[in-house]
């Protein structure tokens, strides 16, 4: 399955890192950026959430909120909140279910071996709960630049 934009984002609820549940229809009212990484601590999900971190501000005047997902669990999300001084909510998609209704849950190919994971992807919901726009096999430079400047020209 997969979502398009202009349709209704599929609702969720997982747990954050704070220990809470939180649906994607909380958010009713504000732009939501949702990005899913593959995973916590490595190299490119670490530069993605530290750009950000260091936007989060820019994000928060445009009244959006930032929500990173990935399949860790909620402790292993504490130490990479706590290591890099995240200011958002990550949440725990262990077994997958979101990243499979979003349409991120893929088989990937790394060094001969083929597993399933996430396709680093985001998705710009807008106050209504559309989906206002996505970006698919995401490249982590200027990435967070680029879903902010569409914010900034489409739904502030």
């Amino acid at each position: 399955m997969t979502v398009e934009t202009g349709q209704k984002a599929p609702d969720f609820e997982l747990t954050a890192n704070n220990g809470e549940t939180v649906k994607l229809s909380d958010y009713q009212g504000k732009n939501v950026v949702l990005y899913f990484y593959p995973k916590d601590m490595t190299p490119g999900c670490t530069t993605e959430a530290c750009d950000f971190r260091d936007q989060h501000e820019s994000f928060e005047e445009l009244d959006a909120v930032i929500l990173g997902i990935s399949p860790d669990p909620v402790d292993s999300h504490k130490k990479f909140i706590d290591k890099h001084d995240l200011p958002f909510l990550l949440l725990a998609d262990e077994d997958h279910k979101v990243a499979e209704e979003y349409g991120v849950w893929k088989l990937k190919k790394n060094f001969g071996k083929e597993y399933y994971g996430i396709e680093r992807s985001t998705f710009i919901i807008d106050k209504e709960g559309n989906l206002a726009e996505d970006y698919r096999k995401v490249k982590v430079e200027g990435h967070v630049e680029s879903a902010l400047q569409y914010i900034r020209e489409n739904l502030a």
